[in-house]
């Protein structure tokens, strides 16, 4: 995806050098661009939140959000947060405070509006964001190199995964997308089976006996005979990118290049739920390429060689691991970015790569205290 995102996006991915503030379970103010102060034609507001940004918080803890009154003719005030109302106010007339338990909202940014509705009916609405982040601290895991393979330069790899011991990538760029077996050995496509030049392929992941394949920007996923690499006639549709996929055995897991994750039906490719990915201190962007792996989701972050993983119930990121040393090994001259972890249940062996890589990496992961 080296021409997949504007430059501001791309100065974006350095999510893991930790700022000096530390968020220790208490409320952070960040800017807020989009805060009214008045109730319409002139009018002073009726009531405001008390505070001019948005909002902070650490999982698991109560945040007070405070409220001010500044008309008579109020007949009630909602707080709504996700679109859910959680706390009303009949005729108030002074100063509001309520706390809000952010292990109910969960992880991520969530919407919260103060509607206010006057004794004549008419509306009156302050819009903020809180933002709830991850209460773990990420620990730092280490991979090392157990055994190294060849990899085709070629491929602008989106995807990696094995199936019944057998290795299959999809690839990217427009006209060269396609989905293949590959020989470990000498990493020459087995089988292989192209996309029509106008798609640009992105992740893949087999659930049963199906390839699943999105695209990038057409909202598409093909699916295939996994043994055969034949089209099914079977074809789904989606809203916005696609970037990486992987599945859980229930699920298809799917990224779109933002902290979002989202799971999927695999019959319908509808949406079952939504997580976003957090770290104790902020959200990480730019998730690509996905695997599922001992109950984690493990994550690419385009643009680095970093790889998160993260607690799929909740979206937490549990750790960090850091592929320098594989992108200095097997980028070679013409290599792009780290991209293609797959893991082969059959031997319980991890193996990763990056894309128009020259090799291709079994690797061995070390936890701290383990």
């Amino acid at each position: 995806m080296t021409f997949k995102t504007q430059f501001t996006n791309i100065m974006k991915f350095s999510k893991f050098a930790l700022p000096s503030l530390l968020l220790i379970g208490i409320v952070v103010l960040v800017n807020c661009t989009s805060c009214d102060t008045t109730g319409g034609e002139g009018e002073s507001a009726p009531a405001l939140f008390a505070f001019q940004d948005n909002l902070a918080a650490t999982f698991d803890t109560q945040v007070p959000v405070s409220i001010e009154v500044y008309s008579k003719d109020i007949a009630s005030i909602d707080l709504v947060i996700n679109d859910s109302i959680v706390k009303t106010w009949s005729k108030p007339s002074s100063k509001l405070t309520f706390n809000v338990n952010t292990a109910v909202l969960g992880i991520g940014a969530k919407t919260m509006d103060l509607n206010v509705t006057y004794t004549n009916g008419e509306t009156f609405t302050d819009h903020r964001l809180i933002r709830v982040l991850s209460d773990i601290v990420p620990e730092v895991w280490s991979l090392s190199i157990v055994n190294e393979y060849p990899h085709n330069p070629i491929n602008f790899t989106q995807g990696l995964e094995f199936s019944n011991g057998v290795l299959y990538e999809g690839t990217g760029q427009l006209g060269q997308s396609k989905v293949a077996k590959i020989d470990l050995s000498t990493g020459n496509d087995l089988v292989k089976m192209g996309l029509d030049g106008s798609q640009f392929g992105e992740g893949i992941t087999i659930l049963d006996e199906t390839l699943y394949q999105i695209t990038w920007t057409t909202g598409r996923c093909f699916t295939y005979d996994k043994n055969t690499l034949q089209p099914k006639s079977k074809e789904f549709n989606f809203t916005g990118e696609g970037w990486g996929l992987c599945n859980d055995g229930k699920s298809i897991i799917m990224s779109d290049g933002s902290e979002r994750i989202t799971f999927r039906d695999p019959k319908t490719f509808s949406i079952q739920r939504t997580i976003e990915v957090y770290t104790n201190q902020e959200s990480v962007i730019n998730l690509n390429e996905l695997e599922y792996v001992d109950g984690f989701i493990y994550a690419n972050i385009w643009m680095t060689s970093k790889i998160v993983v993260i607690d799929p119930d909740n979206g937490k990121v549990i750790a960090v691991l850091d592929g320098s040393e594989l992108v200095k090994k097997g980028r070679g001259q013409q290599g792009d970015v780290m991209n293609g972890i797959a893991f082969d249940g059959q031997s319980n062996k991890l193996f990763m790569t990056g894309k128009r890589w020259e090799k291709l990496f079994e690797v061995a992961v070390s936890k701290p205290n383990a």
